[in-house]
């Protein structure tokens, strides 16, 4: 039963260590301005949370079958002289905390961007006070 929930945490580690990949890549696209990247970027993360997700389900499963309590707990009880498991676990719990960082950094970059459209629109939007101003036919209005 412990092989069989290691190789269900070593995959829930290279799943977790791609998206990881993938928020950078996320990253540099917010970054560079390029929208047109973010619809396939954003497909391969649901893709990869749903795949995350159910791996999660799998070793909360083995951990009931070995007579564990699911969650952090369970891992720890798994992990306990086991040097195998110990150290997938201590790799997917570090990966997971930098998945959740670099998620925050790309939400709050994701914020910026928003708020800079929001303000550039509102100024552009601001009615003109001088009557001589030219209007979006490119003519001063009433001339």
């Amino acid at each position: 039963m412990k092989d069989a929930l290691l190789a269900t945490v070593t995959e829930e580690v290279a799943a977790v260590q791609a998206f990881e990949a993938l928020l950078v890549t996320e990253e540099k696209a917010l970054i560079a301005a390029q929208p047109d990247a973010l619809p396939g970027i954003i497909e391969k993360k649901t893709a990869l949370t749903e795949r995350i997700a159910a791996l999660e389900q799998e070793r909360d499963s083995r951990l009931t079958e070995m007579g564990l309590p699911q969650g952090a707990a369970g891992m720890d009880a798994a992990s306990a002289g086991d040097a195998r498991i110990t150290e997938q676990w201590a790799l997917l719990r570090a990966a997971a905390r930098r998945a959740r960082q670099g998620n925050n950094n790309n939400g709050v970059l994701i914020r910026t961007r928003m708020e800079y459209n929001r303000k550039a629109l509102a100024a552009l939007q601001v009615s003109p006070a001088k009557t001589g101003f030219y209007g979006p036919d490119g003519r001063v209005p009433g001339v």
